[in-house]
């Protein structure tokens, strides 16, 4: 059988005998995955997150750049391609860039690549942590690097929310109530406001675990000891 080849060869592959040639049958397109041959398109839309910790005088700018894949099809999805991180401050320079090129690898290699957020996030710096504003707990910059991935891999849903039911909700709001009477607000636009007794909550780092009902209960995610 002659097949007349009218375009240009870009690419050749060896076929076996017992093989089908694809280009005769006619089939349904396969549904597109993320892989590390998957070609970077020449425009990609992303989001800058800023950071600013007390271990630095100028802030971190998080830029994560996604990728469409199955555009306009009942399988699109939207998964992180890449990341860049910016800032005046050239103390991490070095460690930073390594970081985002190993991240961005990670992207492309296709697969569950939220086990990124974990192991960011269990990094502790030997110097020490500190709170962000809210009451949560950063135990390194790395971490908070990838609590900012967390937020995004959330936001494009890629991450569920876990979200409290009814019944928690209604909990948590009426004993954040019974704190609020002589507490001072925070000034914040946005931020939670906590009892200034509360510890840290080892689920969700922020400090807002009291003691509720003779239970260490989290005023922030409902985390109890009880429970």
């Amino acid at each position: 059988m002659t097949i007349k080849i009218d375009k240009k060869i870009v690419a050749y592959n060896v076929v076996k005998n017992d093989d089908k040639l694809p280009a005769l049958i006619s089939e349904p397109a396969a549904v597109q995955q993320m892989h590390e041959s998957l070609a970077r398109p020449e425009m990609l839309s992303g989001t800058t997150y800023k950071v600013k910790t007390p271990l630095s005088d100028h802030a971190l700018y998080i830029t994560i750049n996604d990728i469409i894949l199955n555009r306009d099809t009942e399988h699109e999805t939207r998964r992180p391609f890449e990341i860049f991180i910016n800032s005046k401050a050239m103390d991490h320079f070095q460690w930073i860039v390594a970081l985002t090129r190993i991240i961005s690898a990670v992207f492309r290699k296709g697969g569950d690549c939220t086990f990124l957020v974990e192991e960011m996030r269990s990094v502790f710096d030997p110097k020490g942590g500190y709170f962000k504003k809210g009451g949560k707990y950063m135990p390194s910059l790395v971490a908070e690097i990838g609590d900012v991935i967390e937020s995004h891999m959330r936001s494009i849903g890629l991450i569920e929310e876990n979200e409290l039911d009814a019944h928690q909700r209604k909990m948590i709001a009426e004993q954040r109530n019974k704190y609020e009477v002589g507490m001072k607000a925070v000034e914040d636009a946005g931020e939670d406001s906590f009892p200034p007794e509360a510890t840290l909550c080892g689920k969700c780092q922020t400090k807002a675990v009291i003691v509720m009902d003779g239970c260490l209960t989290c005023l922030n995610c409902g985390d109890s000891k009880c429970s």
